[in-house]
């Protein structure tokens, strides 16, 4: 019986370590942390410019490390939840009045 392997995937590379395949790094070694990639998730603006300035904000997270992506979605939380409480604090119609209570 023969051991044999189609593609390039189990190809050994000449100047890898014994044990190391084409496009990897040998065993032991950490490959290059290629840094932050943006996530290009796209964001529809909504109209309130509060929500859209948070929306854009998470925008930041693109040129971050993980760990830096902490701060900046704390930060659009509280603008969010900013945003939330300025609708409480806007003066709308009168409340309708309400029935009185008949009780005898």
């Amino acid at each position: 019986m023969t051991d044999s392997v189609t593609g390039t995937e189990g190809t050994r590379a000449a100047t890898d370590a014994p044990g190391a395949y084409a496009g990897q790094p040998a065993p032991g070694t950490a490959a290059p942390d290629p840094g932050p990639a943006p996530l290009d998730v796209p964001r529809t603006p909504t109209g309130d410019p509060h929500v859209d300035a948070a929306l854009e904000r998470l925008g930041d997270v693109d040129h971050l490390t993980t760990d830096g992506h902490a701060a900046v979605y704390e930060d659009v939380h509280q603008g969010l939840r900013d945003a939330l409480a300025a609708l409480d604090a806007r003066p709308g119609p009168p409340a309708p009045p309400t029935p009185h209570d008949r009780r005898s």
